[in-house]
Parts: structure tokens; C-alpha cells; sequence
């Protein structure tokens, strides 16, 4: 039987590293309502706020899984297309936040070209940097990113004016239509079951994701150079995150470790973001992570990754629910003013927001520079270190 996914075409993942103590939940079983499988998911978005989700058996799963790496191919053939013709589709001339924009590396390719790391949609803390220096020299310094415009789940569903975008992508409306359908009905899964165990009244949390209302979801294509780092903590509900090689690493609460995610051919990683932390109260985790070179033989491969990114509706005020588990959370007084989740992303996703959310609400990162630039409804808010967790 020839293997569903790619990965045994690429070097091994390197062994004898720490890795990230992820559990590995059953879709399939959360589909059928498995009792020890949805407890073991939920503790872990209390604890970690990152699992894996394996696919196999799931009928919906192993679709899912096929379609991410029919973009995994995709994508690769993307990337080939000249700089200039994917400048054409760049922010901030196309769009602020969906759309291409890039730095340049200290790197030449074979034919002196300048080479770039390339993405949809990059995330919001990025820093990009060169091999071997330390971070706060690099954060000075940084590595220069390509980001492409953002494939907006609004843009594929036909809810929107869609922006500009190449060929290619509209030549695959199909395969990108069925990736985000898909990916949302495990994420509507994975919803329901968070619904329950936080006590909450029926449909509550599906009612602030509709698929057919306008939102922030969107699909990521990521295509990084060997040496590029990056660290980011997630502005949205639930990421759906599909590797093949290493560099993904989170950091472990007890100890604030860096360790390694290791990928699982058949499963996703699934990480919460900051609009479950609100929404809950800080009953819910979202967890800083980053981006690494891989280690061992993948340390010279450029790392693709496939990212579906699921948010709040665009109306929804990013403030905590009520009922249930989440009226027994403390209540904090932290002067923050009522945003939308259109106005988060939007103020998150262009730097203005320096900073997230914890169990203490919003936190700044102190003596960052964008603070000059926040909006004025959130001044009021703590500033303190935005790797506290």
C-alpha cells in the first residue's frame, strides 16, 4: 500500500533530541464521541495548548490529509515563480495584513539572486535572523521575509471581493475550496467537544465561527531557506499546522524549555490561539512557539509548511463568554477596551500590538518599540513581558 504522505522522501527527522510532549488524539474517535479521547484533548488545550490530531481512520482526516499534500506540491511549484511576478500581489499596495511582502537574506543563490523566505500571511512577533548570532542582536537585524497575500477563506468561498491574486491559485480553487471545508469540519469537531467540557450552552463557541460568515480564516503556504527563525504566538482560535520537516519547537510551560515538534505522518499539530484564551478566561492555552533551523540531515533542506488558520467572525468582540467553567475564572481588571476580531487581526497582524494574551488578559512586550504605534483604545493595558505564559 503506497503511504499517504511525503515524508519518507525527505531526511529523517534527527534523533536524540528533546522533543515537545504532545499527545496524540483520535479525530476519529472525537467523531464518535469517545469519552477518554475528548478528555485527553481537553487537557491538553488546558495544559499545553498543542496536540496532534491524528487523522487515519477518519474518513474526513484522510481526506484532509491527501489535500495537504496535494498543497504541499503545490506550493513548491509556487515558489518557482520569479520575485517580480510575485511582487505584483504585495502589501502594502494590495492589501495591510492579506497580502506578499518580503525581506532579503544575507544569502545568494547559484545565480547571485538574493534568496527570501517565503509565506502567506506572516505571523505577527517574527523575527527572522541570521545563524549563530544571539537574539537581541538579531532582533535588530533582521533576516528578510517573503509573505504572499493570505488565501482568505472568504476569498475561496466567494464571500468577499477577492483580492488579486496569480493564476496558479485560481487554477486550484477546487483543491483550496475543499481544504478549507474540510479543515473546518475537524475544527467544528474539535468546537463541540470544547463547547461541552467548558459547560457552555449548546453552540455557543460554533455560533462565533460560521463558515459562511466573513472572518480572519485563511491558508498559509510556507516556504523558509535553511536558517531562518522565527517566534510567534498565535491570534486566532485553533491552527491547524501540517510539517515535514523538523524546527517547529514550543516552549514548555514548567520549565520554559525550547523543545522540537516532531512530524507524524497522518497528523496535523493543532495549536490554540490568544481568542481562546479570551474567550475562556485563561482556561484555555495558547502557547508561544517558533520556528527553527531543523537539526541533522534536514539542516540543509528549505522547510515547506501548510497552515490553515481559523478565527472568530470578523463581528465578534474578543471579550470572556459567560456560563459554565469560565464564570468560576477570577475576573481581571486590566483597562482593556472591547475589540472586534476584525480589529484585533488587523491591529495584531500589522505590529501594532506588541504583545498577548494570557490569563492576565493582554500583555505587552515591554520596551518594544511598536508601543509608540498602538492604538489609542488599548493603552490602558499592562505592559509587561509577553513571554510570560
Amino acid at each position: 500500500m503506497a503511504p499517504l504522505t511525503s515524508h519518507h522522501l525527505l531526511p529523517p527527522f534527527a534523533e536524540g533530541i528533546k522533543t515537545a510532549p504532545l499527545v496524540s488524539v483520535s479525530l476519529a474517535k472525537l467523531e464518535s464521541g469517545d469519552k477518554e479521547a475528548s478528555d485527553a484533548f481537553f487537557r491538553a488545550c488546558r495544559e499545553l495548548g498543542f496536540f496532534y490530531l491524528d487523522m487515519l481512520g477518519s474518513e474526513l482526516g484522510e481526506k484532509i490529509v491527501s489535500e495537504a499534500e496535494q498543497l504541499n506540491a503545490f506550493q513548491k511549484e509556487f515558489f518557482k515563480m520569479p520575485y517580480e511576478v510575485k511582487d505584483k500581489y504585495g502589501r502594502p499596495h494590495l492589501d495591510p495584513f492579506y497580502a506578499y511582502r518580503y525581506n532579503d537574506l544575507d544569502v545568494k543563490d547559484e545565480n547571485g539572486v538574493t534568496v527570501r523566505a517565503e509565506s502567506y500571511n506572516v505571523s505577527s512577533r517574527s523575527y527572522w535572523v541570521r545563524p549563530g548570532l544571539p537574539c537581541d542582536i538579531q532582533n535588530h537585524d533582521p533576516f528578510l521575509i517573503e509573505d504572499l497575500p493570505a488565501l482568505r477563506k472568504d476569498d475561496i468561498r466567494g464571500l468577499c471581493e477577492r483580492l488579486a491574486c496569480p493564476p496558479m491559485i485560481l487554477e486550484n480553487q477546487e483543491l483550496f475550496n475543499n481544504y478549507v471545508v474540510h479543515c473546518r469540519a475537524a475544527i467544528d469537531c474539535l468546537l463541540e467537544h470544547l463547547n461541552t467540557h467548558l459547560e457552555l450552552p449548546a453552540g455557543t463557541l460554533a455560533n462565533l465561527h460560521r463558515i459562511n460568515e466573513r472572518s480572519g480564516d485563511h491558508v498559509r503556504l510556507v516556504q523558509a531557506p535553511p536558517s531562518t527563525f522565527n517566534e510567534a504566538r498565535a491570534q486566532r482560535s485553533i491552527t491547524v499546522l501540517f510539517n515535514w520537516l523538523g524546527g517547529l519547537q514550543i516552549r514548555v510551560p514548567d520549565t520554559i524549555e525550547w523543545v522540537y515538534v516532531r512530524p507524524i505522518p497522518g497528523s496535523c499539530v493543532v495549536n490554540l490561539g490568544d481568542a481562546m484564551v479570551k474567550f475562556t478566561a485563561g482556561l484555555l492555552r495558547s502557547n508561544i512557539h517558533r520556528v527553527v533551523p531543523p537539526v541533522g540531515e534536514q539542516a540543509s533542506e528549505a522547510r515547506n509548511s501548510l497552515v490553515f488558520f481559523s478565527r472568530p467572525e470578523d463581528a465578534v468582540v474578543l471579550k470572556r463568554l459567560k456560563g459554565g467553567l469560565i464564570d468560576a475564572q477570577p475576573v481581571e481588571e486590566n483597562g482593556e477596551a472591547p475589540m472586534t476580531a476584525h480589529e484585533w487581526i488587523m491591529a495584531k497582524g500589522t505590529g501594532q500590538l506588541p504583545g498577548v494574551y494570557t490569563k492576565k488578559g493582554f500583555e505587552w512586550r515591554e520596551n518594544d518599540e511598536r508601543l509608540k504605534n498602538a492604538p489609542a483604545l488599548l493603552t490602558g493595558m499592562p505592559k509587561v513581558v509577553a513571554s510570560s505564559a
